[in-house]
């Protein structure tokens, strides 16, 4: 079955329904997500997006019988993995199991990565035969840095969940196998800060990491937030010890 896309407010959700097979990506797959990510990037409200699945696994990455299919140009798999990684909210993999191949680039494109204690990750490639694309050697160079890059890509080490935890693959690691709560939390958490702030510093953090961020961009999201209403609301909430209540403006 199709990914599926749930709307419910300022959270969001992508699920992954193929569990038969550890939820793998077929090129179909590839099209239906770019369309997903591009309706939330279209809905203001929505200020978190979750990356789940249903079954064991989190995702088994890309169909192997089919990688000739995922380097077309304007479909490619590394091209819909960009889009999550610019997606405008800020984005959550929820990863119960394991997440192997290209997926564990999907996991890094997302802003924050939950596991628990069943999480384990692979990355096959060279195993396979297959040199990466470029934006998911950055990405892993970037979040992991290149020693873990080049032992997870070269050996194609496996790692379980405390390792993925150390190299920094996992930002959140929960106790136990059940991480539906925490990642309920966090998106409560994430789904209640001042909008403009939460989705500038999410985008201008990404740019920073890989060396294209605009200086003068970043200097206007600053001025915007000291101009906006949420800032006075932010600081009367503050001050008079309640949740404070943003617009977005």
């Amino acid at each position: 079955m199709s990914p599926e896309l749930l709307i419910q407010g300022a959270c969001a959700s992508i699920t992954l329904r193929r569990p038969e097979v550890a939820n793998k990506l077929l090129p179909e797959d590839l099209i239906v997500l770019r369309r997903q990510i591009d309706e939330v990037n279209a809905s203001p409200a929505v200020l978190v997006l979750t990356l789940q699945a249903v079954g064991k696994h989190f995702c088994s990455g890309y169909d192997i019988g089919e990688i000739a299919n995922s380097q077309n140009e304007g479909s490619s798999f590394g091209e819909m993995v960009d889009a999550i990684e610019n997606c405008r909210p800020v984005t959550i993999a929820a990863i119960q199991g394991g997440v192997f191949g290209g997926a564990t680039d999907m996991a890094l494109a997302c802003d924050f990565r939950v596991g628990g204690g069943n999480s384990q990750m692979f990355m096959p490639a060279a195993r396979l035969g297959l040199h990466f694309y470029r934006s998911g050697l950055e990405r892993y160079v970037t979040r992991l840095g290149l020693d873990t890059a080049k032992r997870l890509f070269l050996s194609c080490e496996k790692l379980q969940a405390q390792a993925m935890k150390d190299c920094g693959f996992l930002t959140d690691l929960v106790d136990g196998t059940d991480i539906c709560e925490h990642v309920v939390q966090l998106q409560t958490t994430l789904a209640g800060m001042a909008p403009l702030a939460l989705l500038g510093m999410k985008k201008h953090l990404n740019a920073i990491a890989r060396g294209v961020h605009d200086r003068a961009a970043i200097d206007a999201a600053v001025q915007a937030t000291i101009e906006s209403a949420d800032l006075k609301e932010g600081g009367a909430a503050w001050r008079e010890k309640r949740a404070a209540r943003f617009q977005g403006h």
